[in-house]
């Protein structure tokens, strides 16, 4: 079946004043849509034409070598941004602290909290161009490291968890060239409660 573009679940307000409007209506109806165009017209007509973009993307380096480049970008970008609509809320799962097993696996992977969102900040304004700042659970632990375009870490045999887009379609229109304005900001908009739910699906 092809892939899909999932309905945004909140209003694209809901994220205000932190991620604008406009900026979540073109990002996801725009953005979104246009790698799930082209990640449906690339895998047309073969094998994986019906396969899920998690295996689409853990099995990349089996893709048809002409396709591949087109599947790496457009699917990942599929994958990466259904992950992140959802690690975003409004309400009662808006920004705070992560609690229970997730909090104590990250205060032992990076010390604390701040230090967590520092690395990920960090990787997140040092990613040159185009990318995305992750925290995955890598099969033995949790781990930070960002990425380039729209690769993801399930190319690399891992589970994303939370991951930032610093993609400036994802806060040019608000931030301008802030990428650390926008990335400090970000904090106040993510879902733990999905995070953690991705965490402990991911340790199995």
């Amino acid at each position: 079946m092809p892939f899909e573009l999932p309905p945004l679940p909140y209003p694209y307000d809901a994220l205000e004043p932190h991620v604008d409007e406009q900026t979540m209506r073109v990002h996801h109806d725009k953005h979104h849509q246009a790698y799930v165009d082209n990640a449906n017209k690339a895998l047309d007509g073969t094998d994986w034409a019906d396969r899920s973009v998690e295996d689409v993307l853990r099995n990349i380096d089996q893709i048809p070598d002409d396709k591949r480049t087109a599947v790496r970008n457009n699917a990942g970008g599929h994958a990466n941004h259904e992950l992140f609509w959802l690690i975003m809320g409004p309400g009662g799962g808006r920004g705070g602290e992560p609690q229970g097993e997730l909090a104590s696996a990250i205060d032992d992977a990076f010390g604390d909290l701040g230090s967590f969102r520092d690395t990920m900040n960090q990787n997140g304004v040092t990613r040159f161009g185009s990318g995305w700042t992750w925290l995955v659970w890598n099969g033995s632990g949790l781990e930070a490291y960002s990425t380039a375009n729209q690769d993801s870490p399930l190319m690399q045999g891992h589970v994303p968890l939370l991951g930032i887009d610093v993609w400036e379609h994802a806060y040019y229109l608000k931030y301008q060239n802030r990428r650390p304005d926008y990335l400090a900001a970000w904090w106040n908009v993510v879902n733990w409660d999905e995070v953690a739910r991705r965490y402990e699906q991911a340790r199995g």
